[in-house]
C-alpha cells in the first residue's frame, strides 16, 4: 500500500526554502498570487517523508470506546475512498499553519534560540478544501453521546527520534471540535490532494495549529476518555520558564503579519513602492493592520482588501515613498476582532512555538 520518498513535488529555490523534509514558502515570490495559495506553492511540513498511497486499497478505519458497540481496531467501521467521496460533500477555505512558524525570530530577533525547523513566516498557506464533514463520518460510524475525544492517525512512516520509535503521527481532538467544522478533505483548490498534502484523505481543522490537520489519515480512534500521544503530551505544548511544568497543548494560532517582500530587499528612493502583505489570526477576522516604515517610530493604517474571515487571512497594502537612502526597518502589526494585538516581543518557550510578535523586516533604500 505504501512506499516512502522525500517530498514529491518540485521545490524550485525561487519559490521555497528547503528545510530537509520540510519546505517553506517564500513570501517574496507571492506578489502575483491571489487569495488562495496554489497547490504547487503550498508549504510542506512532514515529520518523516511523503508516502505514496494507492486510493484503491486505502481504507479509513473508525473504532474505539466512543462508538456504539465499542469496536476495537480489528473490528473497525471502514470507509473506502469511493464510499467517502459518495457522501455529502462540503467546501471551506482555511489557513493551515505550522505551530513553529516564525521560530527563527526567537533567535534572530529576541536572542533566545530554540531547536526545530528554523521557519521564518512561510510555514503557512490558504486553500479551498473539499471533502466530507468529520461529523458525517462519525455519525455513520455510531458515535456515542459520551464520546470525549477522537484521535486521527496518519499513514506516513513512524517517527523515530534519538532511537525511540514514537509511532505514526497522531494527535487527539475534542469531540466538540470534531463535530463542529472539521473536514475529511480529499480535494485541495479543486484538485485531488497532492501526495505532499495528504492524498488520498487528510483532516482539515480550521482555526487550530497545523499538526491537528493530520495528513494521510488512515484510522480514527473515538474514545469516551481523554487520549494521549507524544504529539500532545511531549510536543506541541507550551513549556519553559514562566509556564506550568506540564505546559499546555497548542490549539489556535496567534495573530501574525508578513510582508510580501524579500528580506533585505532594495527599494528606490523617491519612487512609490506599494508594500503588500497578509495578516491572519486563528481566533477571529483581522480588524486592522498598521505599518511602520521607520522602525516603529510612527505607524500608518494599511488598506485591507479581499476576504477577511476567521479561518482565512486578509491582504493589505500601503504605498510608501522613501526619501532617505540607507537601511530601513519595516514593521506590520495586526489586531483581530477579539482585540488580540501583535506585541513587540513574546515570551520564550522550549519548542519555539507561536512566535507572534511584530517582525522587524530590513530593507535598503537606494538612489
Amino acid at each position: 500500500m505504501l512506499s516512502t520518498s522525500s517530498i514529491v513535488k518540485p521545490l524550485p529555490p525561487e519559490w521555497f526554502v528547503d528545510h530537509d523534509t520540510n519546505a517553506e514558502m517564500r513570501w517574496d515570490a507571492t506578489a502575483d498570487l491571489g487569495y488562495r495559495t496554489p497547490n504547487e506553492r503550498f508549504f510542506v511540513r512532514n515529520h518523516t517523508a511523503t508516502p505514496q498511497i494507492d486510493a484503491k486499497t486505502w481504507r479509513l478505519r473508525v473504532f474505539g470506546s466512543g462508538l456504539l458497540g465499542a469496536p476495537d481496531l480489528a473490528h473497525a467501521i471502514e470507509f473506502d475512498y469511493r464510499q467517502l467521496r459518495s457522501l455529502p460533500s462540503y467546501e471551506l477555505e482555511a489557513v493551515l499553519e505550522c505551530a513553529g512558524n516564525g521560530r527563527r525570530f526567537f533567535a534572530g530577533q529576541q536572542h533566545t534560540p530554540t531547536e526545530g525547523t528554523p521557519w521564518a513566516l512561510g510555514a503557512v498557506g490558504l486553500a479551498r478544501w473539499r471533502g466530507v464533514r468529520l461529523a458525517e463520518v462519525l455519525n455513520r460510524a455510531g458515535i456515542r453521546d459520551d464520546a470525549v475525544e477522537i484521535m486521527p492517525q496518519g499513514l506516513d512512516a513512524s517517527y523515530v527520534e534519538d532511537g525511540v520509535d514514537h509511532g505514526h503521527v497522531r494527535r487527539p481532538l475534542p469531540v466538540r471540535k470534531a463535530l463542529d467544522d472539521t473536514l475529511l478533505a480529499y480535494e485541495m483548490n479543486g484538485d485531488p490532494l497532492p501526495p505532499d498534502h495528504g492524498f488520498p484523505v487528510r483532516l482539515v481543522v480550521p482555526g487550530w495549529v497545523g499538526v491537528a490537520s493530520v495528513k494521510w489519515v488512515g484510522q480514527i480512534e473515538v474514545a469516551n476518555h481523554p487520549l494521549v500521544s507524544p504529539w500532545n503530551s511531549t510536543w506541541y505544548r507550551i513549556t519553559g520558564p514562566g509556564y506550568p511544568p506540564e505546559g499546555s497543548p497548542l490549539t489556535a494560532p496567534a495573530v501574525k503579519s508578513v510582508f510580501q517582500l524579500a528580506w533585505d530587499a532594495c527599494v528606490p528612493a523617491g519612487a512609490i513602492t506599494v508594500l503588500t502583505g497578509r495578516s491572519w489570526s486563528g481566533k477571529a477576522p483581522v480588524r486592522r493592520v498598521d505599518v511602520s516604515t521607520d522602525g516603529g517610530q510612527s505607524w500608518q493604517p494599511a488598506q485591507l482588501h479581499g476576504p477577511n474571515r476567521r479561518d482565512g487571512w486578509v491582504r493589505w497594502e500601503l504605498p510608501w515613498r522613501p526619501t532617505a537612502p540607507g537601511p530601513h526597518t519595516l514593521l506590520a502589526r495586526a489586531v483581530d476582532e477579539t482585540d488580540a494585538e501583535q506585541p513587540d516581543t513574546v515570551p520564550f518557550n522550549d519548542g519555539g512555538y507561536q512566535f507572534w510578535a511584530v517582525v522587524r523586516h530590513p530593507v535598503t533604500v537606494v538612489g
